[in-house]
């Protein structure tokens, strides 16, 4: 079995052995891409949300071999940025496990999901373990088990018949409802509107869209607001310094006529008083 060395700057080198290949994956494949393509397009855009359908989660710093690969696993509260440097997600680096974790029953990983993993899982501390049979129930009892950690145990979900022969489970943690029927398979569910969450993530990208509309036209209408009122102020101020410039000229006006009519009335007493000293 070969040998694969994890290189990280700030982690001792750590050697772990690769997996074997899973024979019977074809059957888990489809099913996980939409379960997991559901929840990536939900949280897309959530800098503190992770989900991830691969790698492994690195749960033990002395031993490489200690890990697993859950089918889709989600942690918030977290940096995504710098998990996504990391070659997988190491517990102790993020300090924290992932949240929710997801397996997809296959006949060779089935008892496998239901037994070490659940076990491990809940020793790890992942708040909540979903399992979803794409079979229908016939690898693990039932299409759909939700499991929620209760004082280091999990205890499960209610699962629910629908009136249109689905049957359905809600996570507390996700705010989902977990969906299956023979005719469509899985889904998620707005638990108010139970509208599948791939025409929620739609009407929310056309909403996100409408609010850049009218937040770009708010903008070109504010700008357009401040332009006018810059230019009005202009014109104000260019008014204002005209106004003050005619007042000046025609207060020196004043001034320079009264001064000339002081110096008028001055000669004219000066001329006054000379032609009285001429006529004594």
């Amino acid at each position: 079995m070969a040998t694969t060395r994890i290189p990280h700057r700030t982690l001792p080198d750590i050697f772990y052995e690769d997996p074997e290949p899973v024979e019977d994956d074809m059957l888990q494949a489809r099913p996980i891409n939409r379960v997991a393509g559901l929840l990536y397009d939900y949280y897309d855009g959530r800098p503190d949300v992770f989900v991830s359908d691969g790698g492994f989660v690195m749960y033990n710093k002395e031993n490489g071999n200690k890990r697993v690969a859950p089918d889709c696993y989600i942690a918030f509260n977290v940096d995504v940025a710098r998990i996504e440097e990391m070659a997988n997600f190491w517990v102790w680096r993020v300090g924290k496990a992932p949240d929710f974790a997801l397996e997809m029953a296959s006949p060779s990983t089935a008892a496998n999901d239901m037994g070490h993993k659940r076990d491990l899982y809940a020793r790890t501390g992942i708040a909540e373990y979903w399992r979803i049979d794409p079979t229908g129930g016939n690898l693990y009892g039932q299409p759909i088990t939700g499991e929620r950690l209760i004082d280091g145990f999990y205890e499960p979900y209610e699962l629910r018949a629908e009136a249109d022969g689905s049957v359905t489970s809600y996570s507390a943690l996700l705010d989902l409802v977990f969906s299956w029927n023979e005719v469509g398979g899985f889904d998620l569910l707005d638990p108010v509107t139970r509208r599948t969450i791939d025409k929620v993530v739609i009407e929310r990208a056309g909403r996100l869209v409408a609010e850049a509309g009218e937040n770009a036209e708010r903008e070109a209408r504010l700008a357009a607001e401040s332009r006018a009122d810059t230019a009005e102020m202009r014109a104000n101020t260019a008014e204002a310094r005209a106004d003050a410039e005619l007042q000046a000229r025609l207060a020196e006006q004043a001034a320079r006529q009264a001064a000339e009519y002081q110096l008028r009335a001055l000669q004219e007493e000066i001329d006054r008083l000379r032609r009285q000293q001429a006529g004594q």
